[in-house]
């Protein structure tokens, strides 16, 4: 029941992860610096992100406890709020990007990544108060974060694409801190609440576990 959640919650960790592969000309001094500049202080803030979604993917296989469920997601919406209020701060202090309009696409991404950060303590704050006796709600409830999460990936797409456009793309792809990970778990969505209905436990009996939701084939995020 948690697999949609986790589908939506790595389409909006790539953003962050696949700061590079830009096209463009050849990298200019300016734009190796800027690129050196933002992605040291990406680079901690994405492995931030990666626990996060590892963490999400480990209660997303076998049986879990829903109260686990709950703390897990819970605890990594946390540390993806604190992430994505960071990579805002480092988008800030990295200064606009050298290229055309770079003030208003650096404002533009830092506000995105700010809306990122709200959106996840809000998100958190959703899965706290989320009711784990009833299975069948919990798993309707993941569902309505993982729509949630949907939304916020797309709202963060165009602004991100502009901020590692022409030189400065390709420069964030040499640096390390901005560089794609060899390989980042892709999980197809699933009707999530169809699934919860034919797997939940009946009210006489109870809701002890969750349902046991298999993993899709690991493939490398774009």
């Amino acid at each position: 029941m948690n697999k949609k959640l986790i589908a939506a919650l790595c389409g909006t960790a790539t953003l962050t992860l696949a700061l590079a592969g830009c096209g463009g000309g050849s990298g200019t001094n300016r734009a190796d610096d800027y690129a050196k500049k933002i992605c040291d202080q990406f680079q901690p803030q994405r492995k931030k992100i990666e626990a996060a979604n590892d963490s999400i993917t480990s209660v997303s296989t076998g049986d879990h406890k829903p109260n686990d469920v709950k703390s897990t997601d819970s605890a990594a919406f946390q540390q993806l709020s604190g992430a994505y209020k960071a990579l805002a701060d480092a988008v800030r202090n990295a200064g606009a990007p050298p290229v055309d309009n770079g003030a208003q696409i650096q404002q533009n991404a830092a506000k995105r990544f700010d809306d990122a950060s709200s959106s996840y303590a809000g998100l958190k704050k959703t899965v706290d108060g989320l009711d784990t006796s009833d299975q069948g709600k919990f798993a309707d409830g993941l569902t309505k974060v993982a729509a949630k999460l949907s939304t916020l990936a797309r709202s963060s797409d165009d602004a991100l694409n502009k901020l590692q456009s022409g030189d400065v793309g390709k420069a964030m792809n040499k640096q390390p801190g901005c560089s794609r990970p060899t390989s980042s778990p892709t999980i197809s969505p699933s009707a999530a609440a169809s699934r919860a209905a034919s797997t939940a436990p009946s009210a006489s009996k109870g809701a002890t576990t969750s349902p046991s939701v298999s993993k899709s084939a690991v493939a490398k995020n774009g």
